[in-house]
C-alpha cells in the first residue's frame, strides 16, 4: 500500500513538474523587448512563425530556453551523482571546484587564443568545450583521489573550496595578462548567462549535455548499490571501477560544458537534488535523477524569467546571482533539518 501510495505521489510531482517546466518555458519565449502572441509562440514549434518574428525566436529565445532547461537538468545530475559518489549532502561541482577547473582552462584558453573567436568560430567553441572538460576531469580526478586517502567529509568539502580558492587566484592573475576586449569577454563570462549560446554553438552544447544525461541515468541503478557501501555493491556484483568510470565521465561533460558556455553557475547542482529528495519522499535514483533534473530546469527557466522580467523595468541580472538566491535558503534548510536530527 505505501508503495502504490509512494508510485501516485512520484507520478503527481512528475506531471506537475512537467506543466511546469513548459508553462515557464512559454513564459520565457513571451517575455522580452518586443511581445509576441502566445498563440506564435506555440505554432512556431511546429515551423509556422511569421517572418517579423522569426529571427527573435529561432535564434534568440528558443535557443535560450533550450540552454536554460539542458544546463539546469545538467548541473542537477552531475550534484546528485556527486553527493551519493562521495556520500556527502553538501557535495556538487561548485562546491568541490569543479567548476573552478573548467573556469580556469577557459580563461587560460580565451585569454590565450582571443584572436580564433572572430576567424574561427567553430573551431574556437570546440577548443572551449574541450578545455573546460579537461578542467573539470582534473579537479575531479584530484578530488576523487583525495577522497581515498581521506574519510572525513568536511576535509573533503574544505580541500574542495580551497582547490576552488586557489584556481580563482590563478585566474586573477591571468586576467592582468590578457588583452582588454579577451579581458572584458571572460568578465562578462564569469557572471553567467544563457544568452551567450547561439544557435552554432548550441549543436556542440546539447549533444555533449544529452550524452551526460543519459550516462546519468544509466547510473541510477549503480548508484542506488553504492549507497549500501562498495563492499555490499561489489558482493551485489558492481563492477565499482566501472561505475566510477561512468559516475565521473558523465559529471565531467555535464558540469565541464554548462560552465564553459554559460559561465560558473552555483548553488543549482547542490540544492536541486535535495528539493528532489524532500518533495519525492525517496532515496531510489531511478527516481531521483529524473527528478533532479526536472527541478532544475524548472529553477534556472525561472530565474532565466526572473532576470528578464526584472531588466525590463531596471538591470540585467546575471544567472548565477539570481541562482544563489534561490539555492542558498534550501541548503541553509538542509543543514538546519540534518542536525535537528542528529
Amino acid at each position: 500500500m505505501q508503495r502504490s501510495q509512494q508510485h501516485r505521489l512520484s507520478v503527481v510531482l512528475f506531471v506537475l513538474l512537467g506543466f511546469a517546466l513548459v508553462a515557464l518555458a512559454i513564459a520565457d519565449m513571451l517575455i522580452g523587448t518586443e511581445a509576441i502572441p502566445v498563440r506564435e509562440i506555440i505554432s512556431s514549434l511546429w515551423g509556422d512563425v511569421s517572418v517579423e518574428h522569426e529571427t527573435i525566436i529561432y535564434k534568440l529565445r528558443m535557443p535560450k530556453v533550450i540552454v536554460a532547461i539542458l544546463s539546469g537538468m545538467a548541473l542537477s545530475a552531475s550534484g546528485l551523482l556527486m553527493q551519493t559518489l562521495f556520500r556527502n549532502p553538501l557535495a556538487g561541482p561548485y562546491v568541490l571546484g569543479i567548476n573552478s577547473g573548467a573556469s580556469f582552462a577557459v580563461a587560460l584558453f580565451t585569454l590565450a587564443v582571443p584572436m580564433m573567436s572572430s576567424s574561427l568560430s567553430w573551431l574556437y567553441n570546440i577548443g572551449v568545450t574541450g578545455v573546460a572538460l579537461i578542467g573539470s576531469a582534473a579537479i575531479l580526478f584530484m578530488v576523487m583521489a583525495l577522497s581515498r586517502r581521506i574519510k572525513s567529509i568536511s576535509v573533503i568539502l574544505i580541500l574542495g573550496m580551497m582547490l576552488g580558492s586557489a584556481i580563482s587566484a590563478v585566474v586573477g592573475i591571468l586576467q592582468y595578462m590578457g588583452t582588454e576586449e579577451s579581458l572584458k569577454s571572460f568578465i562578462v563570462w564569469t557572471m553567467g548567462s544563457l544568452s551567450n549560446v547561439d544557435t552554432q554553438q548550441l549543436y556542440i552544447f546539447a549533444p555533449v549535455v544529452v550524452v551526460g544525461l543519459i550516462l546519468s541515468l544509466v547510473a541510477a541503478k549503480p548508484l542506488n548499490m553504492l549507497l549500501l557501501g562498495e563492499s555490499n555493491a561489489r558482493t551485489l556484483g558492481l563492477n565499482i571501477r566501472l561505475s566510477r568510470g561512468v559516475i565521473f565521465l558523465a559529471t565531467t561533460l555535464l558540469a565541464g560544458t554548462v560552465t564553459a558556455y554559460c559561465g560558473p553557475i552555483g548553488f543549482v547542482g547542490l540544492a536541486m537534488p535535495h528539493l528532489a529528495r524532500m518533495t519525492f519522499r525517496t532515496s531510489d535514483h531511478r527516481t531521483l535523477m529524473p527528478a533532479a533534473m526536472l527541478w532544475g530546469s524548472v529553477a534556472m527557466l525561472l530565474c532565466c524569467l526572473l532576470s528578464d522580467v526584472i531588466a525590463r523595468y531596471s538591470v540585467m541580472l546575471p544567472v548565477n546571482t539570481l541562482t544563489a538566491l534561490l539555492g542558498v535558503p534550501i541548503i541553509i534548510f538542509v543543514v538546519l533539518r540534518n542536525r535537528n536530527r542528529q
